[in-house]
């Protein structure tokens, strides 16, 4: 079985891209075979594992517009043992390229569907908002990850994406939930987190992870040298924190299953 989860929110700075990389190190490090798939135009993913976006010949939309298949855009970073398909500077367009084309909700679906038996997880990276590739992104998964940073206003567009999720759903995949809410940037000297944390327990019940991603500065430094957490502070707050909510994500699938 492959879990296809996008990792979405439309606020920006919640750790999406920093819950959708380390999930997929330490899901590679687990023994997983794993593809990280960027969709979002700033492709802060792609650097993270230290590739260079102006570099890239085919990425995430050369696969949307259909002009590679998604096995030619994948990269392999054989020290992770991890694949990627790079995101590029031309996926800004993607959405505008893709307005009168039939299906264009299916285009990442269409594309990961050949990919799918070779791998346990795809995790998908999905941009700030809730347009055309995030809706992709949604329309190819089996479940949502959803980052919710510890801060005031958290919950402010959780409703919108719910009401996105349920949407995709009834139209277009109807195997699409919401799997799981992870909480971000948590302070435990903080009322404000705790009063958090209990929002969005109340609304969400089970579905939020036990593990909470601490503020932590290795987490932030991390990508600015291309790398996973895992591999630049494995023994940091961060590095601890996202080992335990890997672990806490395969323990419920395989229970599941």
């Amino acid at each position: 079985m492959t879990y296809i989860y996008a990792v979405a929110n439309q606020k920006g700075g919640v750790g999406k891209t920093t819950t959708a990389v380390n999930l997929s190190a330490y899901l590679a490090l687990r023994g997983k075979r794993v593809l990280l798939v960027d969709m979002d135009a700033q492709a802060n993913a792609s650097s993270s594992l230290g590739i260079d976006r102006e570099k890239v010949t085919c990425s995430s939309y050369d696969v949307l517009l259909g002009n590679v298949t998604a096995a030619k855009a994948t990269l392999k970073n054989t020290k992770l043992n991890l694949a990627i398909i790079p995101s590029g500077p031309g996926l800004a367009a993607a959405e505008v390229e893709l307005v009168g084309e039939l299906a264009r909700e299916y285009r990442l679906r269409q594309a990961i569907d050949t990919e799918a038996g070779k791998y346990e997880y795809i995790l998908i990276d999905c941009p700030p908002s809730l347009g055309l590739l995030t809706v992709n992104a949604l329309t190819s998964a089996t479940g949502v990850l959803v980052p919710v940073q510890c801060e005031y206003l958290a919950l402010e567009g959780l409703s919108q994406l719910t009401r996105i999720v349920q949407l995709v759903r009834q139209r277009l995949n109807p195997q699409l939930e919401i799997r799981g809410l992870v909480l971000t940037m948590y302070d435990a000297r903080t009322a404000l987190a705790h009063q958090v944390v209990a929002e969005v327990e109340k609304y969400f019940g089970n579905r939020v992870f036990a593990t909470r991603i601490p503020r932590n500065v290795r987490l932030s430094e991390a990508p600015s040298y291309g790398q996973p957490i895992l591999t630049y502070a494995p023994s940091s707050p961060g590095g601890t924190a996202y080992k335990a909510l890997t672990d806490e994500l395969v323990t419920q699938n395989e229970g599941a299953s």
